[in-house]
C-alpha cells in the first residue's frame, strides 16, 4: 500500500526543527528582559495558537487531502465553548475544553459524514457552506452578543485557582497544549491509521480494494483535526478575552489553509513554521502599510513557485533551481 512513513532524513529535519522551535518558545519568557516583554509574550502566544489550528488543518489537508475551507468553525465552536460557559459562571477549564471538544466532535461528524460524499471542488464548497453555518448561527446568539461579540470577563480556572491569570503560567500551558497536538499528529501520521489516510489522498481506488473503508479513514481524521482545533479556539478566546463571530469566517479558514501551505504541506512542523510566519509577516508589514497583504502575496507566490515543500523545503534546501 502507498502512503508509506517519511524518509529518514525528511522525518529527521522534521523533527531537529520542532525540537528548535518548541525549545526557543520554552526559553522565550525568560529573554524578554525589555520593556516589550508583555507584549512579546502575548504575541508569541497568539502565535501557538494558530499554529495549533494550523497543525491540525494540516493532518487533513497535508495528509489527506482534503481541503476543507470551514475549518475555522471549530476554532470558534471551542472559543465559543469558553466564552459561553464563563458567561453562565461555569468557568472551570478542564470542562469548558471538554465541552469544546465534544462539540467539535458532533458537529464534525455530522457534518463530516455528509461532506465525504463529495470530492474535490465539491468537498471545498460544501465544508465552506458548513462553516459559514455556523458563522450565522453565532451571529444570531444575541443572548451572547450576537454579531458584536462576547467579551469574557475572566479567564477559565483551574480546580477553583485563577493559575491562568498570569501572563507566564498561561503561556506555558499554550506551549504545552501546541507540543501535546503535534506529538498526537505526528504519532497518528506515522500509525498505521496514518499510513491509511495518506494512501488515500494518493490512490482510495487501491486502498478500498486492500479493504479499507477509505470514507471512514477520512471522517476519523476530520474529527481528530476539528477537536485539535476548537483546543485552539478555546485556548484563544481565554487569551483575548473576546470571542466573535469573526473567528469561524471563512476569510479565517481560508488565512489557516495559507498558514499550511506557507510552511510546507505534510510536515507537521511545516504548519507551526507557516503560522509563525503568516503572524509575523501581517504583524511587521502592517506597521509599513494597511496594504500589506499586496505585500504577502506576491511572497507566497514566489514561496510556492520557488520552493518545494514551502518554507520547510527552504529549510531542507529544497528549493528549485
Amino acid at each position: 500500500m502507498s502512503g508509506q512513513p517519511l524518509p529518514a532524513p525528511r522525518r529527521a529535519a522534521v523533527l531537529v526543527t520542532l525540537v528548535i522551535l518548541f525549545a526557543v518558545l520554552a526559553a522565550l519568557p525568560w529573554l524578554g528582559a525589555l520593556g516589550v516583554k508583555g507584549y512579546v509574550l502575548s504575541f508569541a502566544t497568539r502565535m501557538m495558537i494558530f499554529a495549533i489550528a494550523a497543525v491540525s488543518l494540516d493532518f487533513i489537508l497535508g495528509f489527506g487531502g482534503l481541503v476543507s475551507f470551514g475549518h475555522a468553525a471549530y476554532m470558534g465552536i471551542g472559543a465559543y465553548a469558553a466564552g459561553i460557559l464563563v458567561a453562565e459562571g461555569l468557568e472551570d477549564a478542564f470542562l469548558g475544553l471538554a465541552v469544546a471538544l465534544l462539540v467539535a466532535a458532533g458537529f464534525a461528524a455530522a457534518t463530516g459524514a455528509i461532506a465525504m460524499r463529495t470530492k474535490g471542488v465539491a468537498f471545498i464548497m460544501i465544508t465552506l457552506a458548513f462553516g459559514q453555518m455556523a458563522y450565522f448561527v453565532a451571529n444570531a446568539l444575541s443572548e451572547y452578543g450576537g454579531s458584536d461579540g462576547l467579551t469574557l470577563w475572566t479567564r477559565s480556572t483551574v480546580f477553583g485557582q485563577k493559575l491562568l491569570k498570569s501572563e507566564t503560567v498561561f503561556y506555558y500551558v499554550v506551549l504545552g497544549c501546541l507540543v501535546v497536538c503535534t506529538a498526537l499528529v505526528l504519532a497518528l501520521t506515522e500509525s498505521r491509521f496514518g499510513r491509511a489516510l495518506r494512501a488515500s489522498r494518493e490512490n482510495p481506488a487501491r486502498v478500498a480494494a486492500l479493504g479499507y473503508d477509505v470514507d471512514r479513514i477520512r471522517l476519523a481524521a476530520y474529527v481528530v483535526s476539528a477537536m485539535l482545533c476548537a483546543v485552539a479556539g478555546f485556548l484563544l478566546a481565554n487569551q483575548s478575552s473576546f470571542v466573535s463571530p469573526g473567528v469561524m469566517s471563512w476569510q479565517r479558514s481560508g488565512e489557516l489553509i495559507v498558514m499550511v501551505v506557507l510552511g510546507g504541506m505534510g510536515t507537521v512542523a511545516g504548519a507551526i513554521v507557516g503560522a509563525f510566519a503568516f503572524l509575523l509577516l501581517e504583524e511587521l508589514l502592517s506597521l509599513v502599510t494597511v496594504h500589506w497583504k499586496l505585500v504577502f502575496g506576491p511572497f507566497l507566490v514566489l514561496v510556492v513557485l520557488l520552493g518545494r515543500g514551502g518554507l520547510m523545503g527552504f529549510l531542507r534546501g529544497g528549493g528549485r533551481g
